[in-house]
C-alpha cells in the first residue's frame, strides 16, 4: 500500500520554537523552529517512507469560521517574530526537499489536511498526519493515522480508529463532540460551561454525540450539569461544527506532484543548512554530502625552493591591490613555538600560492626573510587575512613587522557573534556562505583562502548593518598588532625570587595543614574528598549541605554554606587557594619562563564573550590577590633591567563610572564629578550617617552593594555574599535604589530590551547575545536577566581600556621611546619604562586613558611605578 506522509506545518514549528532552546545563526537569524521541523521531517521520511509527502500552512485571511464566529481565535497571542521570521526560511527548505506546500485563503491547514486525507484514503492510499494538534484525532480511521508529537518533537504517539476508541473510549468522529461540549480555549470554542475534558469524553462514550446528549439530559445526574447542557443547547451544537475539520476544501489535488522526490536539490539544501549552521544534519543527509563538493577546484603553485621564492619575492614586492592571507602557525599559544609553518595566500589578479615558510628559513633564512618583508612591508598591498595577530607574534620573532592589514575575518567573526568561543576558517566559509571547506591538507587550506574574498565582503557588510565599524577599525583591528608586541616583548621574572616564594608557600601550606589537622583532631588527606567528607560531616558533625553519588559534596559552594559553622573551613578555603596558587603559579610559572628570563603569554582576542581579553601559557590575568600570598606572586614580576621601572596604570572604579554615564543618573553622576569616594559616599547614602562617621564596615558593605548592582546581584546572593539576613541585604537594596533610581530603571529597561531582541550593546555597540532571558526555566532565565544588566557595563568597560591600549601603544610607538605596554589585567595596564622616559611616559599614559571617550563622568587613572609588579600597585 502506497503512503502519503502529511505535515501540519504551523503546528510543527509551533511546537519546535517552544520545545527547542533560541538558536541563531551568524546572521542573527533565528533557527530553532526551522531546526526542530527539520529534524522531525528527517525522522519521518526514514521511518514512514512515504511515496507522497505534503505541508500545509494556515494564511493569514480570515477563514469561513471567523465570519461564522467573530470571537473565533480571538485572545491569541500574536505569533512572536522570532517564529514568525523562521517560515519563508521552512519554506525554503521544503522547496529544496521538493516537497508541495499547500495554503489557501479562507480555510485552515486543518481543512486542507482532511481533505487531502479523504481524497488519498479513496485512492487506497494509507494516510500519516503530523502534528501537535489533538484536533487531527477526528480524522483518524483504519488507514489514516494521526500521529502526535510529544515533548516537543522528539516524542510521538501515533493514533487510528482503534487505538482512539481504546484510549478514549470514543470513535475519530465522535471525538468532535467532545470537542464541542468542552470547548476549546486556544481557538477560543465556547463549549458547555463547567464541562471539562474528563466529563466530555465520559458524556460521549456513553451518548454517543452531542444531539444524543441535549435528547437524554433529562437522564443526566447532577442538577448543576443538567442546566448548563439545557441552557446551551445552541452553543454546544454550533461548538461542534467549529470543531469540525473540513474534508472537501476546493482544491485541485494531483497525486504525482506531491510524489516524494529522491532526487531533491541536494545542493541547495546543503547550502541552506550551512547557513543555518546545521552541521549535525548533514550528516543524516547522505544524499546530500555526496552531492557536487562545492568547494572550486583552486590551482596554485607550491613556493618550496629558493629559486622560486625569489622569484615570488620580486612580483610580490611591485604588486597592489588586495592580498588574502591564511598564516598557518606551528603553535599558535605557546610563544616559544609560535613559528610561520607555511603560508598560503591569493594575489587579487595573479593567483594562489603555498610558500613553505619554516622550510625555506632552514635552507636560506635570509631569502625568506627578504620575501616576507616584500610581502607584509608592501604598503601597497592591502592584507585580508584569518587569526593575524598570531602572524604578527611570529613576524615580530623574525624582527619583522606588518603594514596595511585592513582586514581580519576572524576577530570580524568574533563581533557578529561573541558567543561561539572558536572560529575556524573552515566552519567561517561554511556558515556564510555554505561552502563545505575544510583544512585536512594544504590544497583544502587553498580553496578556504580562495573564499576568503567573499568571506571579506560578507563579514564586512554584517559589522556596516551592525555599525560595529569603529568597534571594528579603530579597536580590535589594531589590538591584533597592539597584543602581539605584548607576547614578544614578555615579562621578565627573577627566578631566584622565585625559588624564594616557592619555599616560602611550601611552608605555607604546611602550616596550614597543621592547623587543619589541630583542628581536626586527627591527621587525614585534604585534598581527598571522600576523607574530608567524613572529618566535616562524621567526626565534626557538620550539616550536610549535599551529597554526590561517590558520599559528601565538599565542593567551594558546600565550604561557603559552612563557613561560620566551624574555624575549620576557613583554614580549609586558605589552603585551597594557596596549593592551588602554587601548582598555577609557582610550579606554573617556572615552566614557561623563556631563554630570554621572560613570560611571554598568549593574549586571546577572541574567546570571551564579554569583550574582555583573556590570556594563556600562562594566565596572567587570574592572579587571586584576595591572600597576601597571592599578592607575592607579582613580587618576582621584574622590569627588563636596572634602567627601568614597572609602571601600573589602573582605572579607577571604571565600571560604576560606565554605569553612572549608561543610566544617565544623575546622583550617581555628581558623586563622581565631585571626586567622592563613591563606595564611601553609597555608605554614606545607604546607612544615612554624615560621611565623616562612615565605619570601615559600612564602606565594604557599600562597596559590596556598588559592585553587586553591576552584577544584577539579588538580596539573596547580596546576603550571602555579607553574611547577613536577606531583609537587610534587600533593605541596603532598596535605599540604594531609592537614592540613584535611574540606575533602577536601566536595570529594568535593559533586561525588557535584551528579552525583546535578545542581545545587549555597549557604548561602541559590541552585542553580547543574551538567549538565556527567554528560558522558560526561572534559574536560567534569571541568569539571563543578570548578563543583561552586566554586559553593556562589563562590556564597554572592556572597549575602553582596549581603545586606550591601542592609544598608548601608538602615541608611544610614534615617540619612538623605548618603553613598552607588556600586559592588560582588566582595568589595569602594566607597562616597562625606561626610568630617563618615566614622567613622559606617565603623561602619555594618563592623557591617553582618561581622554579615550568622554563619558558624563570623569575617568580617573591611578598611576603607580616600583621596581616590581607587586610594589607598582
Amino acid at each position: 500500500m502506497e503512503k502519503l506522509l502529511i505535515l501540519d506545518g504551523n503546528s510543527l514549528m509551533n511546537r519546535a520554537f517552544y520545545a527547542l532552546p533560541p538558536l541563531t545563526n551568524s546572521e542573527g537569524l533565528h533557527t530553532n523552529a526551522v531546526y526542530g521541523f527539520a529534524n522531525m521531517l528527517i525522522k519521518m521520511r526514514e521511518e514512514i517512507e512515504p511515496d507522497y509527502i505534503v505541508c500545509t500552512f494556515d494564511r493569514k485571511a480570515p477563514t469561513f469560521r471567523h465570519k461564522q464566529y467573530d470571537d473565533y481565535k480571538a485572545g491569541r497571542k500574536k505569533m512572536p517574530d522570532e517564529l514568525a521570521e523562521q517560515f519563508p526560511v521552512v519554506k525554503d527548505m521544503l522547496k529544496y526537499f521538493a516537497i508541495n506546500c499547500f495554503e489557501i485563503d479562507g480555510f485552515e491547514a486543518d481543512d486542507l489536511i482532511g481533505t487531502l486525507a479523504v481524497f488519498a484514503e479513496k485512492k487506497g492510499i494509507e494516510v500519516y498526519i503530523v502534528t501537535g494538534d489533538r484536533d487531527a484525532l477526528q480524522l483518524a480511521t483504519d488507514t489514516t493515522k494521526v500521529v502526535i508529537t510529544k515533548k516537543g518533537i522528539t516524542e510521538k504517539e501515533i493514533y487510528d480508529r482503534k487505538r482512539m476508541i481504546e484510549d478514549f473510549g470514543v470513535t475519530p468522529k465522535e471525538f468532535i463532540d467532545v470537542k464541542g461540549l468542552m470547548g476549546d480555549t486556544s481557538d477560543n470554542i465556547p463549549g458547555v460551561p463547567g464541562i471539562g475534558e474528563k466529563t466530555a469524553f465520559k458524556l460521549i462514550s456513553q451518548y454517543k454525540s452531542i444531539e444524543s446528549v441535549i435528547e437524554n439530559v433529562e437522564n443526566i445526574p447532577g442538577k448543576k450539569l443538567k442546566e448548563n447542557i439545557k441552557d446551551n443547547v445552541e452553543t454546544a451544537i454550533f461548538s461542534k461544527k467549529l470543531a469540525t475539520i473540513v474534508t472537501d476544501v476546493p482544491v485541485e489535488i494531483d497525486m504525482e506532484d506531491i510524489k516524494s522526490q529522491e532526487n531533491y536539490n541536494a545542493e541547495e539544501l546543503r547550502k541552506l543548512f550551512y547557513r543555518l549552521q546545521f552541521k549535525s544534519l548533514l550528516d543524516k543527509l547522505p544524499e546530500a554530502a555526496e552531492t557536487a563538493e562545492a568547494k572550486e577546484e583552486v590551482a596554485f603553485e607550491n613556493i618550496d625552493n629558493v629559486a622560486a621564492l625569489n622569484n615570488l619575492s620580486e612580483k610580490v614586492k611591485a604588486a597592489k591591490g588586495l592580498i588574502f592571507v591564511t598564516p598557518y602557525i606551528s603553535n599558535s599559544t605557546a610563544y616559544s613555538k609560535m613559528n610561520i609553518d607555511h603560508i598560503v595566500f591569493t594575489l587579487e589578479k595573479d593567483g594562489s600560492y603555498v610558500v613553505e615558510v619554516s622550510r625555506l628559513i632552514e635552507q636560506d633564512k635570509a631569502a625568506a626573510a627578504s620575501f616576507l618583508r616584500n610581502v607584509f612591508l608592501n604598503k601597497e598591498l592591502k592584507k585580508v587575512g584569518y587569526d593575524m595577530k598570531n602572524l604578527y607574534t611570529a613576524l615580530r620573532k623574525l624582527n619583522l613587522d606588518m603594514e596595511s592589514l585592513i582586514f581580519d575575518v576572524k576577530i570580524a567573526a568574533y563581533l557578529i557573534d561573541s558567543s561561539k568561543g572558536e572560529y575556524p576558517l573552515s566552519e567561517l566559509i561554511s556558515n556564510y556562505i555554505g561552502i563545505d571547506a575544510s583544512d585536512d591538507d594544504v590544497k583544502d587550506q587553498v580553496v578556504e583562502n580562495y573564499y576568503m574574498n567573499k568571506l571579506y565582503e560578507i563579514l564586512n557588510s554584517k559589522l556596516t548593518e551592525f555599525e560595529m565599524e569603529k568597534l571594528y577599525y579603530d579597536l580590535e583591528l589594531p589590538l591584533c598588532r597592539v597584543l602581539a608586541s605584548m607576547e614578544e616583548k614578555g615579562f621578565k621574572v627573577n627566578e631566584n625570587k622565585l625559588e624564594e616564594l616557592k619555599q616560602k608557600f611550601s611552608d605555607e601550606i604546611a602550616t596550614a595543614q597543621t592547623q587543619i589537622y589541630d583542628l581536626a583532631g586527627e591527621e587525614f588527606n585534604i585534598n581527598s574528598p571522600k576523607q574530608l567528607g567524613k572529618i566535616l560531616f562524621e567526626k565534626l558533625d557538620l550539616p550536610v549541605i549535599k551529597k554526590t553519588k561517590t558520599g559528601y559534596s565538599t565542593n567551594a559552594e558546600v565550604l561557603d554554606a559552612l563557613y561560620d559553622k566551624h574555624p575549620i573551613i576557613e583554614k580549609i578555603l586558605y589552603y585551597r587557594q594557596i596549593t592551588k596558587l602554587y601548582s598555577t603559579y609557582i610550579e606554573g610559572l617556572k615552566n614557561v619562563i623563556g631563554d630570554d628570563s621572560k613570560i611571554h603569554s598568549n593574549f586571546n582576542q577572541t574567546v570571551t564573550t564579554t569583550g574582555r581579553l583573556s590570556s594563556t601559557e600562562p594566565n596572567l590575568q587570574n592572579i587571586p590577590v584576595k591572600y597576601e600570598m597571592g599578592k607575592e606572586i607579582r613580587k618576582v614580576f621584574e622590569p627588563d633591567n636596572s634602567e627601568c621601572v614597572i609602571l601600573s596604570a589602573d582605572y579607577s572604579q571604571i565600571e560604576l563610572r560606565v554605569l553612572a554615564h549608561i543610566a544617565d543618573d544623575k546622583n550617581l553622576i555628581d558623586a563622581f564629578k565631585g571626586h567622592k569616594d563613591i563606595h564611601t559616599k553609597t555608605a554614606s547614602e545607604v546607612f544615612k550617617v554624615p560621611i565623616d562617621e562612615v565605619t570601615s564596615i559600612m564602606r565594604s558593605r557599600a562597596k559590596a552593594v556598588n559592585f553587586g548592582i553591576v552584577y544584577g546581584i539579588s538580596d539573596f546572593s547580596l546576603a550571602k555574599d555579607l553574611k547577613i539576613p536577606k531583609s537587610e541585604a534587600k533593605h541596603y537594596m532598596d535605599v540604594y535604589f531609592e537614592r540613584y533610581p535611574n540606575v533602577k530603571k536601566f536595570m529594568e529597561d535593559i533586561v525588557g530590551e535584551a528579552a525583546k531582541q535578545e542581545y545587549v550593546k555597549t557604548l561602541l555597540n559590541r552585542r553580547r547575545y543574551i538567549p538565556e532571558i527567554r528560558a522558560s526555566n526561572k534559574i536560567v532565565k534569571s541568569l539571563g536577566d543578570r548578563l543583561a544588566m552586566n554586559a553593556p557595563i562589563q562590556g564597554s568597560a572592556a572597549d575602553i581600556i582596549k581603545l586606550a591600549m591601542v592609544n598608548v601603544f601608538n602615541e608611544i610607538e610614534n615617540r619612538k621611546l623605548k618603553s613598552s605596554l607588556i600586559l592588560q589585567v582588566h582595568d589595569e595596564l602594566i607597562l616597562n619604562v625606561y626610568k630617563d622616559e618615566e614622567q613622559i611616559v606617565k603623561d602619555i599614559v594618563k592623557k591617553q586613558m582618561e581622554q579615550v571617550i568622554e563619558l558624563s563622568v570623569p575617568l580617573e587613572v591611578d598611576i603607580n611605578t616600583g621596581d616590581t609588579w607587586y610594589s607598582a600597585k
